[in-house]
């Protein structure tokens, strides 16, 4: 019922799914280090990781499957640092395979999101305040997961802190209790949008669901 609902949302309004979901994984991607370079430094330094010209040896060589998937999803792609006094890195950013895994999906479920509340309200189904909210709720999903989400600069920089939200990186001079926070926070923020969006996406695709044919 629910995978009907939404096949036939995106169906029905596929430019504009493809269009909702490309800017939700380009924000994930580019949003990020800009809001860094604005508000802390620009960066300096961008590159994909060298080592990926390595990757066809390494999954043909004899290392246990199990070893290469532990590994292989955990390469960093690529990164963006910022270089800051006495050769420390001012700021840092990472993406690796599973961040990347994270951002398509929840750029597939923004997009379905999108899709369905269009055939909802070519339906009639959302109207006045509630379309209104239920407009405004995918918007600030998209952008609280782009912004909420955990990102790995001392993977890269090495600085010793723990795993980040961009939002902390902006913020200077935080205690280690703080900091220590931020990161369990973001991790349960990014956790809970990801669940009230597929909820959401759930329901609107339950509610949308074609009648079966007899």
């Amino acid at each position: 019922m629910v995978w009907r609902g939404i096949r036939a949302a995106v169906r029905a309004r596929p430019a504009a799914f493809l269009a909702i979901t490309g800017a939700v994984l380009a924000l994930h991607l580019a949003l990020p280090p800009l809001v860094l370079a604005v508000t802390r430094k620009p960066w300096t330094y961008f590159t994909f990781n060298p080592w990926l010209k390595k990757l066809p040896e390494y999954v043909i060589s004899g290392e246990t499957l199990e070893k290469k998937l532990d590994f292989l999803s955990r390469v960093a792609l690529f990164w963006f640092t910022a270089d800051g006094p006495y050769g420390v890195p001012e700021w840092g950013f990472a993406v690796d395979t599973m961040d990347v895994l994270r951002f398509v999906v929840m750029a597939l479920l923004v997009g379905a999101y999108g899709a369905l509340w269009l055939r909802a309200r070519q339906q009639r189904r959302v109207s006045g305040w509630h379309a209104s909210a239920s407009r405004s709720g995918g918007v600030v999903g998209a952008f609280a997961s782009v912004l909420g989400l955990s990102t790995g600069p001392c993977s890269v920089v090495g600085c010793g802190a723990p795993v980040l939200p961009v939002v902390g990186l902006v913020f200077t001079g935080l205690s280690s209790g703080t900091l220590a926070v931020l990161s369990v926070s973001s991790r349960i923020a990014a956790a809970g949008v990801l669940v009230l969006l597929s909820a959401a996406v759930a329901y609107l695709g339950w509610q949308q669901a074609p009648s079966p044919q007899r």
